[in-house]
């Protein structure tokens, strides 16, 4: 008989004795639990003492997180939060260094747990750390490793989110910035130096003032040229949050100073596995002046495309009404969604004025492409023609899904395209290209308005495997969209399927197979389903209900050609065969069936017809 579910078994440690194995109970006290851990050791004092994880980070086991203990788990017996923070405080100030570098690696490794930083903070840990590090001069000329140990402490510290950030000092703040600023220093205080500035910056706009008065982007980027990579991703980090929390006029001098060519030679080679931010900020305008720039920029679109000489401005006695026809039919050529007022296209954010900005640019900088795009599709039957203004729109809000346009900077994240750093106006050259792949790939389906975004899907896999394969330029990413042409991408979408071996359901599947799994009531074992494939993999899932279950299992089985057999099917196969059938049996060809019933005769005048039998 399976173990209660509150019951974990678990095994515990403590130096210098062998190990004890105990079945917990999770609906008994923490304090209970170590009490009998301490006896089984004959340790007095129980309360001295709590439970922690002895792999990983070693966290301390709470009453708030004691469920997270699975089967098998292996802890330990250690000396409790607020005795530890004790310890260590009274340890940090020896009068021995050695005491206090080793006080100072311990507190770096407890710090990142939240139970130990309450306790830490609560005895003005903080307070002791920062003193240290502002009287940091001889600890970095002869005691850099202490140092590093006790800016990687306050910075895990701070992280819980415990105390504000803007309690530190500016003399903490200028020893800080001093550190990324000399030019000899110990590769792990520049990299938690830097880190601190990011986190500052990021947590308080008064201390952004401050940093900012004390660190320059030149500062920066020369930290981008050394080959440590963490220093250059730290430095990248900082660069983005001084960039994102800048005013409008600082940042606009940010980004013109990363737009020049040497400075974006110096991020694409020392920085192999991240990227800047690469979108352009515009400006925010008033209500007024943002839609008189809007119209004046669909006002060039169309002077571009049909010419000046087609303005009926310039027709001698021509009216008012006669302008906003022609302005309306050339709008419609555009192919904007809104004949009227086009800029009632560009209210949803993304894309916005992004996307205004990228037609302007594909009209002015490749005049010839633009013009050939818009003509070619008006000279097209109605629901044949690509609608550049509406494909305009979507593929910049497609394109910023993609890249990740405006949103924060991902320390997670390591991968970055070349392409961007070789040319001024990459996002807008980027979209020149894609537009074109737009128009070719709605071309080879012969789509209609209707396919529009069966057209937009197809276009977005498209650039999708194209970003993979890291293209070093844009005219290698326009080569690479290239060879992905609608029928390729069925070819691929094909081969992929042929890589599936098979679907199955129910106990079949691997992760129903599990004993644990098979005790499972019955539900939840008809809506499990996996897909096989190639090498011997498997995805697995669990469906939320019935019907997902059944749409799920049809669709793959179309995919891979096999017949649908869900009960979905077979319950509307069903249906129409039976309706089938009845109105076979009716025998009702050739007659009209109206849409309503026919109504109810009047009853008649009397009953004298009627027959009564002996």
């Amino acid at each position: 008989m399976p173990p209660p579910s509150d019951i974990v078994k678990v095994a515990i440690e403590w130096p210098g004795a062998n190990a004890q194995l105990l079945e917990i109970d999770q609906k008994r006290p923490l304090a209970s639990i170590i009490k009998e851990v301490c006896d089984g050791w004959s340790l007095p004092n129980p309360e001295y003492y709590t439970l922690r994880y002895a792999d990983g980070p070693q966290l301390y086991v709470t009453e708030q997180t004691r469920n997270d203990i699975k089967n098998g788990t292996i802890l330990q017996l250690a000396i409790s939060p607020s005795r530890a923070a004790r310890q260590l405080m009274e340890r940090t100030q020896s009068s021995s260094m050695e005491t206090r570098l080793d006080a100072m690696k311990e507190l770096a490794k407890l710090s990142a747990d939240v139970t130990f930083a309450t306790e830490f903070i609560n005895m003005d840990g903080i307070v002791v750390l920062t003193r240290l590090v502002e009287s940091g001069t001889k600890l970095l000329s002869h005691y850099s490793e202490m140092l590093a140990f006790t800016l990687t402490a306050f910075l895990e510290l701070m992280d819980h989110g415990i105390v504000s950030w803007d309690m530190v000092s500016i003399t903490f703040i200028k020893q800080i910035a001093g550190y990324v600023s000399q030019p000899m220093v110990d590769v792990s205080i520049l990299q938690r130096s830097l880190a601190i500035l990011e986190s500052m910056v990021l947590n308080s706009q008064s201390l952004y003032q401050k940093i900012a008065e004390e660190i320059t982007v030149g500062q920066l980027i020369s930290h981008l040229q050394v080959s440590n990579q963490e220093i250059q991703t730290y430095a990248i980090a900082l660069i983005n949050a001084l960039f994102l929390k800048a005013p409008e006029d600082k940042r606009q001098d940010m980004a013109n100073a990363f737009a020049q060519k040497h400075l974006r030679s110096i991020i694409l080679n020392a920085v192999e596995k991240h990227t800047l931010s690469d979108a352009k900020e515009l400006r925010p305008l008033p209500g007024e002046h943002l839609r008189k720039a809007q119209r004046d920029i669909i006002f060039e679109l169309r002077r571009i495309a049909f010419d000046a000489e087609s303005d009926p401005s310039n027709v001698p006695g021509s009216g008012t009404e006669k302008r906003k026809a022609m302005y309306t039919k050339d709008y419609k050529m555009l192919g904007f969604t809104n004949h009227i007022n086009p800029a009632l296209d560009f209210t949803q954010t993304p894309p916005g004025m992004l996307a205004l900005d990228n037609m302007l640019y594909l009209a002015k900088v490749h005049q010839d492409t633009y013009i050939r795009i818009v003509l070619e599709n008006s000279s097209r039957e109605d629901k044949h023609e690509c609608p550049f203004g509406r494909s305009a729109i979507e593929l910049t809000k497609m394109l910023c899904e993609i890249l990740q346009v405006g949103e924060l900077p991902n320390e997670g994240r390591n991968d970055y395209h070349p392409m961007f750093f070789t040319h001024d106006r990459a996002f807008e050259e980027l979209f020149g290209i894609c537009i074109q792949l737009l128009n070719k790939t709605w071309k080879e389906m012969r789509a209609t308005a209707e396919d529009f975004n069966k057209v937009m899907q197809v276009v977005r896999e498209q650039i999708t495997r194209a970003l993979p394969s890291k293209p070093n330029s844009l005219d290698q990413f326009k080569s690479k969209l290239r060879s992905l042409s609608y029928s390729e991408i069925l070819r691929l979408r094909q081969s992929e399927r042929m890589n599936i071996k098979a679907i199955v359901t129910g106990k079949d599947c691997p992760h129903m197979k599990e004993k644990s799994a098979l005790k499972q009531n019955k539900e939840v074992l008809e809506l499990a389903f996996s897909i096989l494939y190639d090498p011997d993999e498997t995805l697995n899932f669990i469906a939320p209900n019935k019907y997902e279950y059944c749409i799920w299992i049809d669709g793959l089985s179309a995919l891979l050609g096999k017949d649908m057999s869900s009960e979905l099917t077979k319950s509307d196969l069903d249906t129409l065969l039976s309706m089938e059938m009845k109105l076979r049996l009716l025998d009702l060809e050739n007659i009209q069936i109206p849409e309503a019933p026919p109504p109810v005769p009047k009853e008649p005048s009397s009953y004298d017809f009627v027959y009564h039998y002996g």
